[in-house]
């Protein structure tokens, strides 16, 4: 147990520490490539989610299913109340474009029903993983197009138009949040190495709190659902508190969904069509739908007042604290 314990505690810390370094390095060769902010913030989140998404595939692999969806899909509903909830705290309101709710919005409820629908067993981890990752593929592809590909699209020119302006106002929330300096051939050797060390230490603090979970007789759902999720989200969690104080929190919103986006299609979708997800529970149930709603919950709000002010940040971080009391009390 004090190994296990010392795995948890040194691969948390050392995790955490190196993906700081990881995403940095990622959005300097981002940039040497000329990536849009859009594209930038893509690969910021994925880079800030490897501690998730490894902890995920390793817990599964482990055939520790319920740990992996757990950490995966609780990581979602930690990142809704710590980058959103919070933030909204910290600067009093965030204040965001109706468009950038509305297609970042749309892209995310199809990926958190994705989820929902698989961790359910009401549709197979495949065909989830397909509808998930065509949207998002699509969005990413959006993101990355330019001002004139946008005019030769196919598609009727007010919707383009309006495409073109939701990409425009995120890029320009992500613009003084992200635009890091041009990389070098040593920032690809760091980005290496970091994501080396990163991937090493989450597979040990997973290792670490799945022993320990069973030596205490703690369920697989609180280890995966609160306790892996909330320590492998810190990075993304002590981002947004800074953009926030820094009065640049609409950019939290691009990076709690692209994050939880990322979060359900490679830690959770990918290896449950690969080696299968946990059988559906009560609790798996819980986790899932209690993304969606805090989700849903927040791009309404976020949309019908162009933000969200401190009173919905509240309601945000009161939503997740009664989804672990209640997840507590059921396990």
């Amino acid at each position: 147990m004090a190994l296990a314990f010392t795995a948890f505690v040194a691969g948390a810390i050392i995790s955490l520490v190196t993906s700081w370094l990881l995403v940095t390095r990622l959005e300097r060769v981002g940039e040497r490539f000329g990536l849009s902010e859009a594209l930038l913030g893509v690969v910021a989140a994925l880079a800030a989610d490897t501690p998730e998404i490894t902890s995920a595939i390793s817990a599964i692999s482990q055939h520790q299913r319920a740990i992996g969806a757990g950490v995966v899909i609780g990581s979602n509903v930690f990142n809704m109340a710590a980058l959103l909830g919070l933030g909204a705290l910290v600067s009093g309101f965030i204040a965001f474009h109706r468009r950038v709710v509305g297609l970042g919005g749309f892209v995310a409820m199809c990926v958190a029903a994705s989820c929902l629908v698989a961790s359910t067993g009401l549709v197979s981890a495949p065909i989830s993983l397909v509808l998930a990752s065509v949207v998002l593929v699509a969005y990413f592809i959006i993101l990355g197009l330019h001002h004139n590909v946008f005019e030769r699209l196919p598609l009727p020119r007010a919707f383009t138009s309006w495409l073109l302006k939701a990409v425009d106002e995120e890029e320009d929330s992500l613009e003084v949040a992200i635009r890091p300096s041009r990389g070098r051939p040593i920032d690809v050797v760091l980005a290496i190495g970091a994501l080396v060390v990163v991937v090493l230490a989450s597979i040990a603090m997973e290792r670490g709190a799945s022993k320990l979970g069973q030596h205490f007789h703690v369920a697989d759902a609180v280890v995966g659902g609160i306790v892996l999720a909330a320590v492998t989200s810190l990075p993304n969690a002590v981002a947004a508190v800074h953009l926030a104080r820094k009065g640049r929190g609409a950019a939290a919103l691009s990076t709690a969904l692209t994050s939880n986006n990322l979060n359900v299609v490679a830690g959770l979708l990918i290896p449950g069509a690969l080696v299968g997800l946990a059988s559906p529970s009560f609790t798996g149930n819980l986790t899932a739908v209690s993304y969606l709603v805090l989700t849903a919950f927040v791009l309404v709000v976020a949309f019908a007042y162009r933000g969200l002010s401190r009173r919905a940040g509240w309601a945000i971080i009161v939503g997740y604290v009664a989804f672990v009391i209640w997840l507590l009390a059921v396990s």
